[in-house]
Parts: structure tokens; sequence; C-alpha cells
């Protein structure tokens, strides 16, 4: 009976629960108990059989070890060769040691050359038969790998795609809307707050804070630069935006100088503060206004100023002031050519400085005094004057006495033409040597004048009072101008219209004056734009 090396194939070994050493010490010791073994197949033959192509073959050392311990296993002759039955060779069983080294030395050699571990045995028939192609090896399921992917379906590769394209497409979609809404959403920030900017900007830079800056505006500054003076002074918030404020609301017409401004402006009041024109040099802050209207008298001007709020001048230091000798000699002496020719105290005048102020808008400042505002006065109507002086002097006038007629002009008539024609009648008059018959002297002299009257007082006025203003009995000029007349009275009276008139009669309540050349003509005037007026208010009384 032939003995059989029956080595395990890897299946069976894993049933058996066998270490690669207890198997091959199992089936050397069933060889050596068998009668005839089975015959074995060439290596090649073996080698091709389990498709381990690139299989090691051991070394010359380990074929010497392997005859050697093959010695007592029955060759088996080959069926389909014929060839007569080997008688088995007879040696000595290898020892443990052997068998140990052999198999650590064939283990590491398939390790090295091998990828995957494939258990060596000499299969029998049974397990040759058995054994499969490395290709045909059945692979562990790995999911979700290229391999799952070609198994799958063409509907359900499609499917997949669809469901990918349609989660892309829903991300995309909240992408896009985000974008859109966080777009919209800056927009709008952008767009308020910029409109705050701007509403902002067109306030004042601090609206309690009334402190005045002087700045000054140089001749042929642009809109721009000048914007640029006014936010480095911190008067406005953006010179950009003052710029677009002006040519927005066409200002383009600001002048230059010295400016005294506040940071309580509106950038709008600014505007119109540099509309209006700086100063040459600069002056201090003004507090407020004293306003003197035209023909107002210097009793009718310390009234004015006893309305300042937050100056500290009042009335009375105005009233001694403007009546101080010493002051008025200075004064004199600083303005020649308007006050060369001012009335002495002992021809009767009231205030000799009288008509010598010019009626204008003055700025109260925190250092001004009476002193001061006197000259600024007279400052004024000597720049007013100043246009005048050499024609006067070709007409042999004075302006004391320019001043004189100037004064009853400005009462007696408020058109431009009704002063010219009564500047000329009391030229005329006056060059007949006739007295000047104006009422307005009668009521200075009365400390009545600026005040309203009626027709009926008017024509009741006391001729006949002991004054030197009165020019019903006196004939020539007042000592002195009753008020201070405006420019437009002092032109009337510098160039009167040119007539024959010696008489007018204006009412007091319309305003209207009508002129005559004869007395004859005079009474028919009074009578019919004046006592009949006085007979029906009294009739309807």
């Amino acid at each position: 009976m032939n003995k059989e090396v029956n080595y395990l194939a890897e299946d069976s070994q894993e049933k058996e629960g066998l270490s690669f050493k207890e198997q091959i010490l199992r089936d050397l010791a069933k060889a050596k108990g068998t009668e005839q073994p089975k015959p074995v197949e060439e290596s090649n033959n073996l080698q091709e059989k389990l498709g381990l192509g690139q299989f090691v073959l051991p070394s010359a050392q380990e074929e010497e070890e392997t005859t050697a311990s093959e010695t007592d296993i029955p060759k088996v002759q080959k069926e389909e060769s014929g060839e007569p039955e080997l008688a088995p060779l007879e040696s000595p069983l290898p020892t443990v040691e052997q068998i140990e080294a052999e198999t650590a030395a064939r283990e590491e050699k398939e390790f090295n050359t091998h990828t995957t571990k494939v258990p060596v045995s000499y299969p029998t028939n049974q397990a040759v038969e058995e054994s499969k192609a490395p290709e045909e090896l059945v692979q562990p399921a790995v999911y979700g790998t290229e391999q799952d992917t070609k198994k799958l379906s063409r509907s359900n590769r499609t499917a997949q795609t669809i469901n990918t394209k349609k989660r892309q497409n829903k991300i995309a979609g909240k992408i896009v809307k985000t974008v859109l809404i966080l777009l919209l959403l800056g927009i709008g920030l952008t767009g308020f707050f910029a409109y705050r900017y701007v509403t902002s900007a067109l306030q004042p830079v601090d609206a309690k804070n009334t402190k005045y800056v002087t700045v000054k505006i140089p001749t042929g500054s642009s809109t721009k630069a000048i914007g640029t003076v006014l936010e480095k002074a911190g008067l406005i918030k953006n010179a950009q935006i003052f710029s677009y404020y002006a040519k927005f609301n066409n200002y383009a017409d600001f002048q230059s100088g010295y400016y005294n401004l506040q940071k309580s402006m509106s950038l709008d009041t600014i505007a119109k503060k540099l509309q209006q024109g700086g100063t040459d040099t600069p002056q201090d802050p003004s507090m407020e206004k004293l306003t003197i209207p035209e023909g107002y008298t210097i009793d009718q001007i310390a009234k004015t100023i006893a309305k300042l709020k937050k100056s500290k001048l009042s009335s009375d230091t105005f009233l001694k002031k403007v009546q101080d000798d010493n002051f008025i000699t200075q004064e004199v002496a600083k303005y020649p050519n308007l006050l060369g020719n001012l009335a002495k105290k002992e021809s009767g005048v009231k205030y000799r400085l009288e008509g010598y102020l010019f009626p204008a808008t003055y700025n109260v400042t925190d250092s001004i005094t009476a002193e001061t505002l006197i000259d600024q006065m007279l400052a004024a109507m000597d720049n007013t004057m100043s246009q005048y002086y050499d024609v006067l002097a070709s007409k042999n006038l004075t302006v004391h006495d320019v001043l004189t007629i100037a004064s009853l002009v400005e009462k007696e008539g408020s058109r431009d033409q009704d002063r010219k024609n009564i500047a000329s009648v009391f030229y005329n008059r006056l060059n007949q040597n006739m007295p000047l018959q104006s009422n307005i002297a009668i009521l200075y002299a009365q400390g009545k004048l600026g005040q309203k009257t009626t027709l009926a007082e008017d024509a009741a006025i006391d001729t006949n009072i002991d004054s030197p203003y009165n020019v019903y009995k006196n004939t020539g000029l007042m000592p002195g101008p009753v008020d201070n007349p405006s420019l437009s009275a002092i032109e009337a009276t510098v160039n009167p219209a040119k007539t024959d008139y010696l008489y007018f009669v204006a009412n007091t309540e319309t305003g209207n004056v009508y002129f005559a050349n004869t007395y004859e003509e005079h009474e028919k005037n009074v009578q019919e734009h004046v006592n009949s007026k006085l007979t029906q208010s009294s009739s309807s009384s």
C-alpha cells in the first residue's frame, strides 16, 4: 500500500485549527506509517496547478535538507509515463529543529516574494483539483470602492448623478440667496449711513458753542478751498460736502476777507455769511447787532443802545461820550474833512455830532465801548461823504450845511425824486433869503421828532417857539442837523433837482408831497390835501 503525504490546503488548515508546524509533523507521521506513497508530481507542475508562477525555489542547502528528510518517503511513479515505481529512500527523519528552521526560511521567502501570503503545501490530487487560480479567488467585499460603483446598474448611476446635481443646485441656490441678501443689506446700510452722515454734516458742529472763530478767506479762493479753511477751523464737518452743497444751491459769490463765525452756525448760515463779505482786517467777534435806522436822532440812538442784551454798553455812557468836548476834539483831528466845519457849542446846537453818525448796522463786541461805537459811526459817515468832498468844494458848500439840509430832506419826503424836489425848494428859499419854514426843525426843538404825528398835530404846531431851530422865525439854516440822514437824502441834497419851487406841503399820513411856485398855489394844495382831510376826520368823529 502506497504511502501518501497529505499537506493540508489553506481551508483544511483553518478547519482543523492546526499550526503549520503541527501539520507538517502530523503529515510526516502519517507518511511513515503508510506502506506505499502516492506518486509526487514535479515541482513545476505543482507550481502551475497552484497558480504560483513566481514561487521561489529553495536554495541548494534547503534542497539537500529536504532530500535528506524525504529519504523515507517512497517515490510515486507517474501513471502517464509508465515509469517503474521508485523505491523509497531510507533516511532518518528530520529533527524538530530542522523542521522549524526550514519552515521559518520558507515563510520568510514567501513573505518577501508575494504581496498576499499563500500557504505552501504539497497538495494531494484532491487538493490540486480544489485549488483555484489567484485571479479566480474571491476577494473580500469592500463597499464604497470603484469596483462596487462599476457593479451598479446604469439607472442607479443616473439616479445617483441626478440626486447629486440636485443637492449641488440646492446648495448653490442657498449660497446665491445668501450673497444677494448680504449684498442688498450692505447697500441699504451704506445708503442709510451715508444719508445720516450728509444730514449731520449740514448741521452745526456744536449747537451749544457760541464762541466766535475768526477765519480769513483769501481773494480768489475756490469753493473747495473755502471749505478746507472752514473745516480746519472746526466750523464745518466736511469740506467736500460744503463744496457740493454750495454748488447745489448756486452759492458761487463768496466774498474774501475776515469773518467771525460760530460753531453753532449751520452750514447754510455760514454760506450766507460768506456772501455778505468780510472785513479787511480782523475784527472782534460780534455778540449782537446794533441797527441805527435812517433819520434817527442821537436821543433815539441812545434808546436803541439801552435795548442791547449782551453788551455792557449803556445809553448814559453813550450820551455822555457824544457830548464830551475832549473826545470830539480828538475825532475832529481824526476826520478833518468830515468835521472841519463842525458847529461850535456856543451856536446853540443841541448835539454837536448830531447828523454825523451814519445810520447803519454795527457789530457789538464784548470789548466795545461808547467811544469805539461813536468812532465807527463817524468813520462810516466819512466814508460815505468822501465821494462828495470835491463836489461840495466846487459848489461852495460845506459838509455841515449839506448834512443840515439833508436832515430836513430825510424827514420831509421818502421818495428819491420828492427828496430832490424838496432840496431844491430849500436852496431856492435860502437864495431868496426866505425862512425854510419846516415843521421838522420845530419838532426837533420840542423833542418830538421821530414820534408819530397826525395831520391835525402837524397843522397845529407852534411856529412861535423860541429856539434857534425855529426856522419859521429865523432865516437861514439851523445850528446843525436835526437827525442823522441817509445816503439817499445826502445824494438829493448834493445833487438837487433844478426847479422854481418855493413851497411844498406833505401829507404825513400818505407821504405824498405837493409842490408850488407861488403862495396861491401852495394855499390851494394845503386846502385840498390837508385841510379837507382835517374837515372830513373831524366830521366823522
